[in-house]
């Protein structure tokens, strides 16, 4: 079984750059208080520590 994270989105995107938009639309994360469950590699969480002020890791799994 495969390395999960579960990431809650926290903060709006609204007046934020277009990179840090993209990279929540990236991670499936669009709306306030919306949660995703990822695979957890190198990638995603790179893209979480991006815009660590807008998400928040909730629970790991595996």
């Amino acid at each position: 079984m495969a390395k999960t994270i579960v990431v809650k989105q926290i903060g709006s995107p609204i007046r934020r750059p277009a990179k840090q938009r993209a990279t929540l639309i990236g991670l499936g994360l669009n709306k306030m208080h919306r949660t995703r469950e990822l695979e957890d590699t190198p990638s995603v969480r790179g893209m979480v520590e991006s815009i660590s002020h807008m998400v928040k890791i909730i629970e790991e799994k595996g």
